[in-house]
Protein backbone atom coordinates (compact mmCIF):
# COMPACT_ATOMS: atom_id res chain seq x y z
CA UNK A 1 0.00 0.00 0.00
CA UNK A 2 1.34 3.41 -0.97
CA UNK A 3 1.46 5.78 2.02
CA UNK A 4 3.30 8.71 0.41
CA UNK A 5 2.74 9.79 -3.18
CA UNK A 6 4.54 12.81 -4.61
CA UNK A 7 4.11 14.01 -8.19
CA UNK A 8 5.86 17.01 -9.74
CA UNK A 9 6.73 18.64 -6.41
CA UNK A 10 8.20 22.12 -6.84
CA UNK A 11 9.57 24.60 -4.34
CA UNK A 12 11.63 27.76 -4.76
CA UNK A 13 13.28 30.18 -2.38
CA UNK A 14 14.80 33.60 -2.99
CA UNK A 15 18.12 31.86 -3.54
CA UNK A 16 16.69 29.71 -6.33
CA UNK A 17 14.73 26.54 -7.04
CA UNK A 18 15.06 23.91 -4.31
CA UNK A 19 12.82 21.23 -5.86
CA UNK A 20 12.22 20.82 -9.58
CA UNK A 21 9.40 18.36 -10.31
CA UNK A 22 10.23 15.69 -7.72
CA UNK A 23 8.15 12.51 -7.93
CA UNK A 24 8.37 9.44 -5.70
CA UNK A 25 6.29 6.87 -3.82
CA UNK A 26 6.80 5.30 -0.41
CA UNK A 27 5.15 1.99 0.46
CA UNK A 28 3.76 0.91 3.82
CA UNK A 29 6.25 -0.65 6.22
CA UNK A 30 9.44 0.19 4.37
CA UNK A 31 12.45 2.29 5.28
CA UNK A 32 12.69 4.69 2.36
CA UNK A 33 15.92 6.65 2.03
CA UNK A 34 16.32 10.12 0.54
CA UNK A 35 20.00 10.62 -0.18
CA UNK A 36 22.03 13.30 -1.83
CA UNK A 37 24.61 16.03 -1.23
CA UNK A 38 24.08 18.98 1.09
CA UNK A 39 21.73 21.51 -0.46
CA UNK A 40 20.19 18.97 -2.85
CA UNK A 41 16.64 19.52 -1.56
CA UNK A 42 16.29 16.50 0.74
CA UNK A 43 15.07 18.42 3.80
CA UNK A 44 12.67 20.47 1.69
CA UNK A 45 10.97 17.26 0.53
CA UNK A 46 10.46 16.22 4.16
CA UNK A 47 9.24 19.66 5.22
CA UNK A 48 6.68 19.75 2.40
CA UNK A 49 5.54 16.16 3.02
CA UNK A 50 5.10 16.74 6.75
CA UNK A 51 3.16 19.98 6.30
CA UNK A 52 5.90 22.21 7.72
CA UNK A 53 6.44 24.05 4.44
CA UNK A 54 4.05 24.98 1.64
CA UNK A 55 4.87 23.64 -1.79
CA UNK A 56 4.78 25.84 -4.89
CA UNK A 57 3.35 23.18 -7.17
CA UNK A 58 2.73 19.50 -7.75
CA UNK A 59 0.57 17.04 -5.83
CA UNK A 60 1.42 15.45 -2.51
CA UNK A 61 -0.50 12.89 -0.44
CA UNK A 62 0.61 11.35 2.84
CA UNK A 63 -1.73 8.67 4.21
CA UNK A 64 -4.25 9.96 1.68
CA UNK A 65 -4.08 13.50 3.12
CA UNK A 66 -2.84 16.76 1.64
CA UNK A 67 -0.16 18.14 4.00
CA UNK A 68 -1.38 21.69 3.37
CA UNK A 69 -5.15 21.45 3.53
CA UNK A 70 -5.23 18.52 5.99
CA UNK A 71 -2.28 19.58 8.13
CA UNK A 72 -4.02 19.24 11.52
CA UNK A 73 -5.24 15.70 10.80
CA UNK A 74 -1.92 14.64 9.29
CA UNK A 75 0.06 15.95 12.27
CA UNK A 76 -1.78 13.47 14.48
CA UNK A 77 -0.64 10.54 12.32
CA UNK A 78 3.03 11.28 11.65
CA UNK A 79 6.22 11.85 13.61
CA UNK A 80 9.00 14.21 12.55
CA UNK A 81 12.61 14.63 13.62
CA UNK A 82 14.35 17.44 11.77
CA UNK A 83 18.08 17.95 11.36
CA UNK A 84 18.05 21.17 13.36
CA UNK A 85 15.88 19.78 16.15
CA UNK A 86 16.76 21.00 19.63
CA UNK A 87 15.21 21.34 23.07
CA UNK A 88 15.80 23.84 25.88
CA UNK A 89 18.97 22.93 27.76
CA UNK A 90 17.20 22.67 31.12
CA UNK A 91 14.23 20.54 30.07
CA UNK A 92 14.34 17.04 31.51
CA UNK A 93 13.82 13.89 29.46
CA UNK A 94 10.57 12.99 31.24
CA UNK A 95 9.26 16.53 30.92
CA UNK A 96 9.94 16.59 27.18
CA UNK A 97 8.11 13.30 26.59
CA UNK A 98 5.16 14.36 28.74
CA UNK A 99 4.93 17.70 26.94
CA UNK A 100 5.06 16.15 23.45
CA UNK A 101 2.43 13.57 24.42
CA UNK A 102 0.07 16.44 25.28
CA UNK A 103 0.13 17.57 21.63
CA UNK A 104 -1.70 14.44 20.43
CA UNK A 105 -5.29 13.26 20.71
CA UNK A 106 -4.33 9.62 21.29
CA UNK A 107 -0.67 9.51 22.32
CA UNK A 108 1.36 6.55 23.42
CA UNK A 109 2.01 6.20 27.15
CA UNK A 110 5.13 8.34 27.41
CA UNK A 111 6.31 6.42 30.49
CA UNK A 112 6.18 3.12 28.63
CA UNK A 113 7.91 4.72 25.66
CA UNK A 114 10.64 6.03 27.95
CA UNK A 115 11.18 2.52 29.31
CA UNK A 116 11.08 0.93 25.86
CA UNK A 117 13.78 3.21 24.49
CA UNK A 118 16.05 2.87 27.50
CA UNK A 119 15.48 6.40 28.77
CA UNK A 120 14.11 5.58 32.23
CA UNK A 121 17.46 6.18 33.92
CA UNK A 122 17.66 9.56 32.17
CA UNK A 123 14.18 10.71 33.21
CA UNK A 124 15.47 13.59 35.34
CA UNK A 125 18.49 14.37 33.18
CA UNK A 126 18.55 17.77 31.51
CA UNK A 127 18.77 17.88 27.73
CA UNK A 128 22.11 19.71 27.79
CA UNK A 129 23.70 16.91 29.84
CA UNK A 130 22.89 14.19 27.31
CA UNK A 131 25.48 12.84 24.90
CA UNK A 132 24.77 12.98 21.18
CA UNK A 133 23.62 9.37 21.16
CA UNK A 134 21.20 9.88 24.05
CA UNK A 135 19.82 13.04 22.47
CA UNK A 136 19.07 11.11 19.29
CA UNK A 137 17.44 8.33 21.31
CA UNK A 138 15.22 10.99 22.92
CA UNK A 139 14.36 12.52 19.54
CA UNK A 140 13.32 9.08 18.26
CA UNK A 141 11.07 8.60 21.29
CA UNK A 142 9.57 12.07 20.78
CA UNK A 143 8.89 11.24 17.11
CA UNK A 144 7.01 8.11 18.24
CA UNK A 145 5.05 9.54 21.17
CA UNK A 146 2.03 10.29 18.97
CA UNK A 147 1.73 6.65 17.80
CA UNK A 148 2.57 7.68 14.21
CA UNK A 149 2.01 5.63 11.10
CA UNK A 150 4.84 7.41 9.27
CA UNK A 151 8.03 8.89 10.74
CA UNK A 152 10.33 11.36 8.97
CA UNK A 153 13.95 11.33 10.17
CA UNK A 154 16.28 14.02 8.80
CA UNK A 155 20.03 13.37 9.11
CA UNK A 156 19.46 11.55 12.40
CA UNK A 157 23.05 10.32 12.79
CA UNK A 158 25.00 13.39 11.66
CA UNK A 159 27.67 14.24 14.22
CA UNK A 160 27.48 10.92 16.07
CA UNK A 161 30.48 8.68 16.68
CA UNK A 162 30.44 5.22 15.02
CA UNK A 163 29.12 3.47 18.14
CA UNK A 164 26.24 5.92 18.57
CA UNK A 165 25.45 5.73 14.86
CA UNK A 166 25.06 1.97 14.96
CA UNK A 167 22.95 2.19 18.10
CA UNK A 168 20.69 4.65 16.27
CA UNK A 169 20.45 2.27 13.31
CA UNK A 170 19.02 -0.28 15.72
CA UNK A 171 16.39 2.22 16.84
CA UNK A 172 15.37 2.83 13.23
CA UNK A 173 15.04 -0.89 12.53
CA UNK A 174 12.95 -1.20 15.67
CA UNK A 175 10.53 1.40 14.28
CA UNK A 176 9.90 -0.73 11.22
CA UNK A 177 9.34 -3.77 13.44
CA UNK A 178 6.59 -1.74 15.14
CA UNK A 179 4.89 -1.36 11.73
CA UNK A 180 5.94 2.26 11.24
CA UNK A 181 6.91 3.48 7.77
CA UNK A 182 10.21 5.38 7.96
CA UNK A 183 11.46 8.10 5.61
CA UNK A 184 15.17 8.52 6.32
CA UNK A 185 17.11 11.48 4.96
CA UNK A 186 20.86 10.82 4.88
CA UNK A 187 24.03 11.59 3.01
CA UNK A 188 25.82 8.53 4.43
CA UNK A 189 25.79 5.75 1.87
CA UNK A 190 26.80 3.05 4.36
CA UNK A 191 23.73 4.03 6.38
CA UNK A 192 21.45 3.98 3.36
CA UNK A 193 22.79 0.59 2.27
CA UNK A 194 22.43 -0.91 5.75
CA UNK A 195 18.92 0.35 6.50
CA UNK A 196 16.91 1.24 3.42
CA UNK A 197 14.63 -0.94 1.35
CA UNK A 198 14.62 1.68 -1.41
CA UNK A 199 16.46 4.95 -1.95
CA UNK A 200 15.84 8.08 -4.01
CA UNK A 201 18.98 10.06 -4.81
CA UNK A 202 18.24 13.76 -5.16
CA UNK A 203 20.68 16.23 -6.69
CA UNK A 204 20.02 19.88 -7.51
CA UNK A 205 16.34 19.48 -6.71
CA UNK A 206 15.70 16.47 -8.96
CA UNK A 207 15.44 12.72 -8.41
CA UNK A 208 18.29 11.35 -10.49
CA UNK A 209 18.00 7.70 -9.46
CA UNK A 210 15.68 5.48 -7.42
CA UNK A 211 15.65 1.83 -6.43
CA UNK A 212 16.89 -0.69 -3.90
CA UNK A 213 20.55 -0.43 -2.83
CA UNK A 214 21.36 -3.36 -5.11
CA UNK A 215 19.53 -1.79 -8.06
CA UNK A 216 21.41 1.49 -7.58
CA UNK A 217 24.72 -0.33 -7.35
CA UNK A 218 23.90 -2.07 -10.63
CA UNK A 219 22.77 1.17 -12.23
CA UNK A 220 26.01 2.85 -11.20
CA UNK A 221 28.02 -0.14 -12.47
CA UNK A 222 29.78 -0.21 -9.12
CA UNK A 223 30.71 -2.57 -6.32
CA UNK A 224 29.23 -0.50 -3.48
CA UNK A 225 26.53 2.09 -2.94
CA UNK A 226 29.25 4.62 -2.11
CA UNK A 227 30.83 4.11 -5.54
CA UNK A 228 27.43 4.08 -7.25
CA UNK A 229 26.57 7.40 -5.62
CA UNK A 230 29.73 8.96 -7.05
CA UNK A 231 29.05 7.44 -10.47
CA UNK A 232 25.48 8.81 -10.49
CA UNK A 233 26.11 12.25 -8.99
CA UNK A 234 29.76 12.93 -9.79
CA UNK A 235 30.20 13.93 -6.13
CA UNK A 236 31.91 12.47 -3.10
CA UNK A 237 29.78 11.66 -0.08
CA UNK A 238 30.35 13.35 3.28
Amino acid sequence: MTVIEIEGLRKSYKSGRALDSVSLKVEHGEIFGIAGPNGAGKTTVVECASGLRRRDGGTLRVLGLDPQSDRRELAQRIGVQLQEAALPDAIKVGEALRMYASFYDAPADWRELMDEWGLADKKRAGFASLSGGWKQRLFVALALVGNPEVVFLDELTTGLDPSARRMTWGLIRNMRERGVTVVLVTHFMDEAEALCDRIAIIDRGRVIAEGSPRELITKGRSDSLEDAYFALTGRETA
